[in-house]
């Protein structure tokens, strides 16, 4: 399959960045917010699809990621869809934690089976997206750091996976997104736009999360403009956005819960329900239910600040 050339790769963020930018997200202008999708995980111990909807609509969430289930699975797959409808709680993502890029053909090619079982699985259960990173040449660690990550080798092994993932299911509904990362592309909204264009799939979209990629000092102190370049940029292909913080600890960048942080989590709802369409932003990365209370009362009272309603 052949594929871009280094040269079209970098030039396509201007000709889309140009087209991203719709009226209703132009910084300063009033536009309509829609009620918040707010979502994360529960601690509910029940495999009963309509007690989970309903243990999500009990912690005010109206998004959720999916419940345990395999593809095989066709009737706790249609209960699931339909309870969680049944409580107006969208199914908002289906994780796909692996290495694309994994090193060993066999292993990756198991990885690239797996990432299109879940998208699979994404287009079955009425999810929004089908989320993974592109992955790491990083022979130790499946997330980490490595200057490979930044060449012209990974890019093109990129746009290869996805449109393989994407071709082998051909979702109707489902979208397939990369996670945004500190270390490794995309790592912004740019380089994010090099992708859709690159990729050229309808069924890629875009998944996005600030605190991953406040990863400078001008990111970090300037995260508010980060903030509304990103959605101004990608907003026509979101799907779902990612709720962390990060602080400044020992001359570094840590992850840490909503309200620890640095970020303008007022901006961050604003702009998360300003887009087009409804998506959910979602919790992640906490340790225990008095975690995700903390965050997620912290994230209401920020959408109560901004005059915004839950959903």
């Amino acid at each position: 399959m052949a594929l871009l050339s280094r040269r079209k790769f970098l030039q396509s963020s201007s000709v889309l960045a140009s087209s991203a930018v719709f009226s209703d997200l132009i910084v300063g202008q009033l536009v309509k917010q829609s009620p918040l999708r707010l979502g994360g995980p529960i601690f509910l111990k029940s495999d009963d699809p309509d007690e989970l909807a309903r243990e999500h609509r009990r912690l005010r969430y109206s998004a959720a990621y999916v419940p345990k289930v395999e593809l095989a699975d066709t009737v706790r797959i249609d209960t699931i869809r339909k309870a969680f409808a049944a409580q107006n709680v969208l199914i908002a993502e289906v994780g796909a934690w692996v290495n694309m890029l994994e090193a060993d053909p066999a292993k990756r090619k198991t990885n690239l089976d797996y990432v299109t079982e879940r998208l699979a699985l994404a287009e079955a259960v009425g999810a929004l997206t089908c989320v993974n990173i592109a992955g790491s040449f990083n022979p130790k660690q499946w997330d980490g750091p490595d200057a490979r990550n930044l060449t012209q080798d990974y890019i093109d092994a990129t746009v290869e996976n996805c449109r393989k993932v994407i071709d082998a299911v051909k979702p109707k509904r489902a979208r397939f997104a990369l996670e945004m990362m500190g270390w490794s592309l995309p790592d912004g909204p740019d380089s994010y736009l090099k992708f859709i264009r690159a990729i050229d799939r309808p069924a890629f979209a875009a998944h996005v999360d600030i605190a991953n990629i406040m990863n400078s000092p001008a990111r970090y102190y300037n995260n508010t403009a980060l903030i509304n370049e990103t959605f101004q940029k990608l907003g026509k292909w979101i799907v779902s956005v990612h709720a962390k913080d990060i602080y400044g600890k020992d001359g570094h960048f840590a992850e840490t819960m909503p309200g620890r942080g640095q970020m303008d989590y007022q901006t961050y709802i604003r702009n998360v329900t300003a887009l087009p369409r409804e998506v959910p932003l979602m919790l992640e990365h906490l340790r225990t239910a008095e975690e995700y209370d903390e965050a997620r009362q912290f994230v209401i009272g920020q959408a109560d600040k901004a005059g915004i309603s839950l959903a």
